[in-house]
């Protein structure tokens, strides 16, 4: 045998191994899944569904594809990550079983997406009254609301599936409406509620607005009442500037902050304001941002027509090198604005704040990371399902993160790196005086940061 060449050890390799668990770091989703009572929650909704005489669980089978999602997987078959280990994940139903559960489900997709919304909505108040000072909705007024993100985004069909259209960009599939919880400067989020659509939907369609926000609503806890108070901020781009949606927020008392599409007229208001109208405005820290300013327009704007207490802010800037400007910039200078109801802080600290809506491309490409990139199945309705399957996914990672990471860096990390440091840490799995021990390999760099969620974790108290 000729002596390698490679600078790689040269190893002999086998398919022997028994008692090893290469996803042991995803027992940390499971605990928090147990922690937060959402896999109890879904066995309940979701008991109509389950057949006379049943091996498997509906609610188990659910939570099971949520949390093979979680850790990569992108379609119903990938369940088979964690099939393979039952001594971790328990008994996981076979694809036929699973395939068979999600098409019953979507034969009566508004009743089932019902029943999974309730368990998402109970677990995601276990979590955060668990999470104390540190869940999103601590301490929240007026002037330190909830801030719920609103956006859609392009999803690309491969081939012929139901609902599937050409899309504004030239594509073909579907355009989905999404809402988010902003978990702001402290970590990720999470999201609330994905309403999806043919391809072809409008973005300023205001009635999709409003069902996604209704939607959004009763995933949080304390909003059941019809006016549910500016203790809770609608935020969203220029695609719900409409006057019904805008009606809508007022009619309900939520606090909004919203693009206000520019016309030629505005930018000739613009143009006649004096110097002492602009106020230098913030950077993303909270700092004067140079060649960049904010100004009020609601004094020299005609709002006729427009809900009462509408403000309207606008921001010029110097545009970055090589952007082009639009017909409504003006003086070489790019100009935005957008619609708010609050009525109290610094017209910098209001346009910060809007701005921080882009935050949510992050939580869409999160939700893509996560299963939303490529529908998997042929029905709508189907598809529908999947998508709770998906925000299922993103919402056990939210919520590992919420209670077991709070504090670390791993609080913010995207799924990507989870999966790459924590999720993907292998493991021996032994058996002694009548317990299970999963021994993780000490080699792992992350080992330390997953045994301190797994103990955090651990000292919440069990679902009732």
């Amino acid at each position: 045998m000729s002596k390698s060449t490679s600078p790689y050890p040269s190893v002999s390799v086998d398919g022997s191994g028994t008692g090893v668990v290469s996803h042991a770091g995803a027992v940390v989703l499971l605990r928090t899944a147990h922690k937060t009572g959402l896999t109890s929650a879904l066995s309940q909704a979701l008991a109509p569904w389950r057949a006379p005489m049943a091996t498997h669980d509906p609610g188990k089978i659910i939570a099971d594809l949520a949390v093979a999602v979680a850790i990569g997987g992108d379609c119903l078959a990938d369940i088979n990550q964690v099939r393979t280990d039952p001594g971790v994940f328990g008994p996981v139903a076979s694809d036929p079983t699973v395939s068979r559960l999600v098409s019953t489900l979507a034969a009566d997709a508004t009743t089932a997406l019902a029943a999974i919304n309730t368990a998402r909505a109970a677990a995601r108040a276990t979590a955060w009254s668990a999470a104390g000072e540190g869940a999103p909705d601590h301490g929240r007024d007026a002037r330190a609301p909830l801030i719920i993100d609103l956006d859609a985004t392009l999803v690309t069909a491969h081939s012929e599936k139901q609902q599937a259209t050409a899309t504004w960009k030239k594509g073909f599939g579907f355009h989905p409406l999404c809402a988010f919880v902003d978990h702001q400067g402290e970590g990720t989020g999470e999201p609330l509620a994905i309403e999806l659509r043919p391809g072809n939907a409008g973005s300023n369609t205001a009635a999709d607005h409003i069902t996604v926000v209704e939607q959004a609503l009763t995933q949080i806890r304390g909003t059941g009442g019809y006016r549910v108070g500016k203790s809770v901020l609608i935020r969203t781009d220029s695609a719900g500037g409409t006057h019904d949606f805008l009606d809508y927020l007022t009619r309900r008392r939520l606090s909004y902050s919203v693009g206000f599409g520019l016309t030629e007229t505005i930018a000739t208001v613009i143009d006649r304001l004096q110097p002492a109208a602009w106020t230098p405005a913030y950077d993303s820290d909270g700092t004067e941002r140079d060649g960049a300013w904010v100004a009020e327009l609601t004094g020299v704007l005609d709002l006729s027509g427009w809900p009462d207490g509408i403000r309207v802010i606008v921001r010029k800037e110097h545009p970055h090198p090589g952007a082009q400007l639009r017909y409504t910039d003006s003086d070489g200078m790019r100009l935005t604005a957008f619609a708010t109801n609050t009525t109290t802080g610094q017209l910098a600290a209001l346009e910060l704040r809007h701005r921080r809506r882009a935050r949510c491309e992050d939580r869409i490409r999160n939700a893509k990371d996560c299963g939303l990139t490529n529908l998997p199945l042929h029905g709508f309705d189907q598809n529908r399902i999947w998508c709770a399957i998906v925000m299922l996914a993103c919402e056990l990672i939210a919520w590992t993160q919420l209670l077991g990471f709070d504090g670390t860096t791993a609080r913010r990390w995207e799924p990507k790196k989870l999966r790459l440091h924590l999720f993907s840490i292998a493991a021996k799995i032994t058996r002694h005086a009548r317990r299970t021990r999963l021994k993780l390999a000490t080699h792992a760099p992350g080992r330390h940061l997953l045994l301190a969620a797994l103990t955090r974790l651990d000292t919440l108290p069990n679902p009732r």
